[in-house]
């Protein structure tokens, strides 16, 4: 545990709940009788309230994204390299809001929450959603935080998915947008992921059928092997050379007796860990969420015209080492927003983490990032002086 919070943390937060209490329709034209998003806030808003940024969450994300639940906590939030004061995300100029998605498990209405028509957890039969559905939701999200614009919509893989298909639906809406290692769209192989570890989590037999919950079991073995396939790709080839090698964890390999290399024993704890706390049925759908989305099948299969909707500026960011979404996807992205004539920057930053690299403190991607968030900031007129209370 921190002895101390850091000075450029934003401190100890608390999560809020937005509850809306309408029907949404979402894209697979089923029909939720209303919705909760768990989200937080940093930062302070301004008077003009034009200084708020949304953080779009990865696959395995939530709405913790900076700070800590308590001067307790081993950890911060899953950003907390870029968000806080004097952070890329700067929260002394900006109002920063992270929510956990629709279908998520860190409390916003997903397969965990009681279905009021059966009571009990929706589990498989909760609908399938989209990052359409994602982006609706968050702006409704938005229209109750009272907030018209957002400086920036940023993302991470999913989360730069998501970004994008801001731009596009809700083009008034956004001031910038920062698209960081994702892709347009998932290539076959990608998809093959994410279907290995579906299907390792189906045919666990304590999934059984996604009622997991109902009869009082849970898919350890399936989930854990999916986070395991997942974290493979996550990494690059050199970065898991240098952190692992061929060191041994245990036994004798001159004897071939009992042994386990580091890497496997790695891998087991992660998977472990990610069982005990992450839903299965939230897997199976946001890996679906990432399978479906391609902004282009709008538009006649044409990204340029999916983009040609958009009004902000972009950044783009990617990672050679990452082979899960390659720079080759980023470079598909800028091509087309400047064939679309859009205001694009975009870098190409050395790293040996590979899809990882977004989530961590590498000096010249944070350097290049809070460059240009500096730059919206100051063209939005963000300030710390002039501003109001929280918007809750």
């Amino acid at each position: 545990m921190p002895s101390a919070l850091p000075a450029d943390s934003v401190g100890v937060v608390k999560p809020a709940a937005f509850v809306h209490p309408d029907d949404f329709t979402l894209q697979c034209d089923r029909v939720l009788h209303g919705f909760e998003l768990v989200y937080e806030t940093y930062g302070t808003l301004n008077s003009d309230r034009n200084n708020a940024v949304l953080i779009c969450h990865a696959l395995s994300g939530d709405h913790h994204a900076a700070g800590f639940h308590s001067v307790d906590d081993a950890k911060p939030g899953w950003w907390d390299v870029c968000i806080g004061p004097g952070k890329a995300i700067d929260t002394n100029r900006f109002y920063v809001v992270s929510c956990n998605n629709l279908g998520g498990c860190s409390g916003s209405t997903g397969p965990r929450t009681i279905n009021k028509d059966t009571g009990q957890q929706f589990g498989p039969l909760f609908p399938t959603v989209t990052v359409n559905d994602w982006v609706e939701s968050q702006a409704l999200l938005a229209n109750h935080l009272k907030i018209e614009k957002f400086a920036a919509i940023v993302g991470g893989s999913l989360g730069g998915m998501q970004a994008m298909q801001w731009a596009i639906s809700h083009p008034e809406r956004v001031h910038a947008a920062v698209l960081i290692a994702c892709a347009a769209k998932l290539s076959a192989q990608n998809i093959a992921f994410n279907e290995v570890a579906r299907h390792a989590i189906t045919s666990d037999p304590d999934f059984r059928n996604g009622y997991y919950a109902h009869e009082n079991t849970n898919p350890d073995r399936g989930l854990g092997l999916a986070r395991m396939v997942g974290h493979i790709t996550y990494l690059s080839p050199d970065g898991m050379g240098r952190k692992f090698g061929r060191e041994i964890k245990s036994g004798d390999i001159a004897s071939a007796t009992n042994v386990e290399f580091q890497v496997e024993s790695y891998l087991h704890y992660q998977g472990r860990a990610f069982s005990r706390h992450f839903d299965a049925n939230t897997y199976l759908l946001m890996t679906r969420a990432l399978d479906y989305f391609d902004p282009a099948r709008d538009f006649d299969d044409s990204l340029d015209r999916a983009l040609a909707q958009a009004q902000c500026k972009f950044l783009v960011l990617s990672f050679p080492s990452d082979w899960r979404f390659s720079t080759h996807r980023s470079t598909e992205i800028v091509d087309a927003l400047v064939r679309a004539r859009k205001n694009v920057a975009s870098a190409i930053i050395q790293s040996d983490h590979g899809h990882d690299s977004f989530l961590l403190p590498i000096d010249r991607y944070t350097e290049a990032f809070g460059i240009w968030m500096n730059q919206v900031a100051d063209e939005v007129g963000a300030c710390t002086s002039a501003q109001i209370p929280d918007a809750r």
